[in-house]
């Protein structure tokens, strides 16, 4: 078994999956939350992206004692002031659902015409250490617009509403090896892919 290992600060089976596609480095293993019975429940009180991922990293790091990195990702559509922004995932009601929480972005654009519903995804990775000190942080970002009605059953999230404009088709139709060029996350990942190779090359991680 390898002793590089990184924790993924997630649940999320589809994120995982993603993020094991993007991030395959020699010698690196990648966990994720449901691996451990104690991991925490972080209570995500940030208010950017930035906060909430080291929150998620630092927390669970010192808790669990390993290198864990945590992300935070959501959607901004500049008619709504770039809200949902970092309450996407819980935009609708506290227990939220894709289906809901895209229900009532739809509702808040009413008929807002196609070229004012400009949208662009965040994601924003932090890496801790053990003792909860960030380590490594990397943001990046990906530009569209908000479809009328959904669209394609991939992805998760807003990912149906969602267009690329130079491919005039969602995120939802889009099929994963196109998204893991364009998305927020595979950006993010690529900057932060060369910090995590340095960790694992000074024998830190």
């Amino acid at each position: 078994m390898s002793e590089h290992v990184l924790v993924l600060g997630t649940h999320n089976q589809k994120k995982r999956l993603e993020l094991q596609q993007l991030l395959s480095l020699p010698g690196l293993q990648l966990s994720t939350l449901s691996d451990f019975e104690n991991a925490l429940e972080v209570e995500e009180t940030g208010t950017t992206f930035a906060e909430n991922a080291a929150l998620k990293a630092s927390e669970q790091a010192r808790h669990l004692g390993m290198w864990v990195m945590g992300e935070d990702s959501g959607i901004s559509v500049v008619a709504l002031n770039n809200e949902p922004g970092v309450y996407s995932a819980r935009y609708s009601d506290p227990g939220a659902t894709d289906q809901r929480n895209n229900e009532k972005l739809l509702a808040s654009l009413g008929d807002t015409p196609l070229q004012n519903r400009t949208a662009f995804y965040t994601c924003h990775m932090a890496i801790s250490d053990p003792a909860g000190e960030i380590r490594a942080t990397a943001e990046d970002y990906c530009y569209g617009r908000i479809r009328f009605e959904p669209a394609g059953e991939n992805g998760f999230g807003y990912d149906p509403l969602f267009e690329i404009p130079e491919y005039h088709k969602t995120f939802g139709e889009l099929g994963p090896s196109v998204k893991r060029v364009l998305s927020h996350r595979s950006r993010a990942i690529r900057k932060i892919a060369g910090e995590i190779r340095d960790l694992i090359a000074s024998g830190e991680l």
